[in-house]
């Protein structure tokens, strides 16, 4: 994934942060002001969200108390929230940690660019073409943030992962801020910002050709977990790391389904550990 530089305050250290490794690579900041400290807090708890503001300090070479004078007064503002550790979350003893991560005003407030006009381009398409126009419109949607990946030749869970992360970096730059991380046999697809989110919840469409492309890239039963158009904090897609076959693809959908949903997915829309 491309490295975008993030600012900062007399808090900060220096250095800059990558996209697809985001949970793995330390994030430091170069000379800015607070208001790009802050910046760069709101970018860690849209990528890595729910996170602790710890967590946030080590990435950003900030101190813990920097850190929550910032978190406060985004919970102030409504753009972020606090909730405790899950008990499987928690390491050592003692109270478990306050994670935080964006609200919908939060994700709302990095811009859904001519939503109101797109929107009414899109009902505009459907009065004149119907809904198979809708859908033809969202399936070129797809292919031109995807244009110039290869579908995947011979299925390994090497090939089948570099694949995802492809995808994740075409998603990320056109806007999707997406990642990717290996969760058991599979490997999930999140996208954690969605600039079109507003229209897509008028027009599903959107998120099914989206499917539908990495479906035909991966050449695999690929699954949604959560949307943000649904409410949910990011848009999950479960890419099993194996093909199966047709008799067994069933059976597979049928388990992730039944899996509770701290082991499919948190409230952010990332796997659980």
């Amino acid at each position: 994934m491309k490295t975008v530089g993030l600012p900062h305050d007399e808090d900060s250290g220096a250095g800059r942060r990558t996209g697809a490794a985001s949970s793995a690579a330390p994030a430091t900041l170069v000379a800015g002001g607070e208001g790009h400290t802050r910046a760069a807090i709101v970018q860690l708890l849209l990528e890595d969200g729910p996170i602790t503001a710890t967590a946030i300090g080590t990435k950003l070479g900030l101190t813990t108390a920097g850190v929550r004078r910032h978190l406060d007064a985004l919970i102030d503002s409504g753009q972020a929230r606090a909730s405790r550790s899950a008990p499987w979350q928690q390491q050592g003893r003692g109270r478990p940690a306050k994670q935080y991560q964006l609200t919908s005003a939060g994700r709302g407030r990095l811009g859904h660019a001519y939503d109101d006009l797109a929107g009414a381009a899109i009902r505009q398409l459907g009065e004149i073409g119907g809904d198979a126009a809708i859908a033809e419109f969202a399936r070129k949607r797809a292919r031109t943030i995807v244009a110039g990946i290869e579908p995947v030749g011979q299925h390994t869970p090497e090939t089948t992962t570099a694949k995802a992360e492809e995808i994740a970096e075409a998603f990320t730059d056109a806007g999707f801020a997406a990642t990717t991380r290996k969760v058991g046999a599979g490997v999930q697809i999140c996208q954690h910002h969605c600039p079109v989110a507003h229209v897509a919840e008028e027009f599903p469409q959107l998120c099914a050709a989206e499917l539908e492309a990495f479906r035909d890239l991966l050449g695999t039963h690929v699954q949604r977990l959560a949307t943000i158009a649904n409410g949910d904090c990011a848009c999950t897609t479960h890419v099993p790391l194996l093909v199966l076959p047709i008799t067994e693809k069933k059976n597979a959908s049928k388990t992730i389904a039944a899996q509770p949903a701290a082991v499919r997915t948190n409230d952010s829309g990332r796997s659980a550990e």
